[in-house]
């Protein structure tokens, strides 16, 4: 079986959408509402502005996600592109499919020069997936995350 990274298609939209309600429901305990969450997917692969998702592929089935969103630093001139919605299919964990992805990644952003940096959340009592994310290079930030979610007057879109 040979294992390739590439961009989603719409096509992935029902996998993606699934693996990231496993991945709400594994790591935080949350059940997402599928219509927001097709919807939030499908947003994605229609607009790259907001990012875009690479799959790992075993000869035609998708066993691996994660999404790359952007924030721009003023103050370094140039992108860090964020992993999120890291997700692995239980029977391909531990097989180097997350290393693919971001191996695929990393050398994508290395040939953009606007690209300074990538970044990702961890859960903070996650210790396998730090020690697969140092493993990989990535060290830790010296940055607390802080959030207002939702806003006031707002639903959140998970329980």
């Amino acid at each position: 079986m040979s294992r390739t990274v590439r961009p989603a298609a719409p096509a992935d939209l029902a996998t993606v959408a699934a693996f990231n309600a496993a991945l709400a429901l594994e790591t935080e305990g949350k059940r997402l509402d599928p219509a927001t969450l097709a919807a939030g997917v499908a947003a994605v692969l229609g607009d790259p502005a907001k990012g875009h998702y690479l799959v790992a592929d075993d000869g035609g089935t998708v066993v691996g996600q994660c999404l790359v969103t952007l924030e721009w630093s003023d103050w370094r001139n140039g992108w860090f592109w964020w992993i999120q919605s890291v997700y692995v299919a239980p029977a391909a964990r531990r097989t180097g499919a997350f290393r693919a992805l971001y191996r695929h990644l990393e050398a994508a952003a290395a040939a953009r020069p606007d690209v300074i940096g990538i970044r990702l959340y961890v859960e903070r009592d996650n210790a396998r997936a730090q020690a697969t994310y140092v493993s990989l290079g990535l060290t830790e930030e010296p940055y607390a995350l802080m959030a207002r979610y939702p806003l006031p007057g707002r639903d959140s879109a998970i329980g």
